[in-house]
């Protein structure tokens, strides 16, 4: 029986039998969900860019297809090792924002891309306006936006500055605004029109302030309420409607993930839970689930291990496949995400 349209949750998705398509309720109709889908005959792609092994750093770049279960591949190198960075994707680039050296005593101002439907090594896009570390990082089809993170060592200067870049050019970033609260590892989701970021630390301190802006326009990021409970390192999946945010450490390791629908404002509910207590840094995304890819814990250290949550059910990660190495604090983007449609 269906519910009648006052009954009916803001957010909530359903699949048309009739049409074979899955919807989302805006409030006051039923809308398509739009399944966008590049121009690669594996569907979307998932990429893992950089990090920190049991080696050191890396400058690895791996894929995999988000809508089937599998390990990754090799796909090339960035122009820099590095760790702690940031990522943001169109339909055809992948980009890697800033970073740090092994033992954090150095910050890069790099911006590197890749083209999804190639492999091969990186190339160089342009710079950031500051050295920065373990910013949030999301993007429209259009615009690509990173905010927050820490400059400077041994202890750093947390920052708020919010800066973007046009995707399908070069150049470096432009300032965009100011976050509500200067912090460093907020996790990050998008639609095609807001971007979100969430929680974060100022070392001791752990937050659960949600913020969100207008992609397409500048200025400073609003309040969009509160995560269940203060976390720091918070990856983020989304598709157009809804986010997730797995709430990875803050203070003690965690394998809780809440949800929020990204056209509202409110606070984040319980939604799901991963099968791993390890710190992935970033999700990549599909229309219909998030993939959580390594991620460090003491034991068993650097994981190698990746996980998907759906968007329409939560419940618990289930299996997807291994990296090609154990590695965290590395960058995950997408072809396929919230932002793009």
């Amino acid at each position: 029986m269906s519910l009648p349209p006052s009954e009916i949750p803001l957010g909530a998705m359903r699949f048309n039998s009739d049409s074979s398509k899955l919807e989302y309720w805006n409030g006051s109709a039923w809308f398509q969900i739009h399944t966008f889908l590049p121009n690669l005959e594996g569907g979307v792609r998932g990429i893992v860019m950089g990090g920190r092994t049991a080696g050191g750093n890396t400058n690895r770049v791996e894929f995999f297809t988000v809508d089937i279960a599998s390990d990754a591949t090799d796909f090339g190198d960035l122009t820099q090792t590095r760790r702690r960075s940031q990522g943001c994707a169109s339909a055809t680039r992948s980009f890697m924002f800033g970073g740090s050296n092994p033992d954090g005593s150095s910050h890069y101002n790099i911006i590197d891309f890749i083209t999804f439907s190639s492999t091969g090594d990186a190339t160089d896009f342009g710079d950031q306006t500051t050295e920065l570390r373990s910013s949030g990082g999301l993007s429209n089809a259009t615009r690509g936006i990173q905010g927050g993170g820490t400059e400077g060592y041994p202890s750093g200067s947390y920052k708020n500055i919010i800066e973007f870049i046009t995707m399908s050019s070069s150049g470096n970033t432009v300032d965009f605004g100011d976050l509500t609260l200067a912090r460093d590892y907020p996790g990050s989701v998008n639609s095609p029109t807001r971007g979100v970021f969430a929680g974060g630390a100022q070392y001791p301190s752990f937050y659960n302030n949600i913020d969100f802006i207008t992609i397409a326009s500048t200025g400073n990021a609003q309040d969009f309420g509160d995560l269940v409970s203060p976390a720091q390192g918070v990856a983020g999946n989304c598709n157009s409607v809804t986010g997730i945010f797995a709430h990875t450490y803050g203070p003690a390791y965690s394998q809780n993930v809440t949800k929020i629908t990204i056209a509202s404002t409110g606070n984040s509910i319980n939604f799901a839970e991963r099968t791993h207590t390890t710190t992935p840094k970033q999700g990549a995304s599909s229309p219909t689930r998030g993939v959580f890819c390594g991620g460090y814990n003491p034991s068993p250290g650097y994981s190698d291990a990746m996980e998907y949550i759906p968007f329409a059910t939560g419940g618990t990660g289930s299996d997807f496949g291994d990296l090609t190495q154990g590695v965290a604090a590395n960058v995950c983007t997408s072809n396929g995400h919230g932002g793009l449609g």
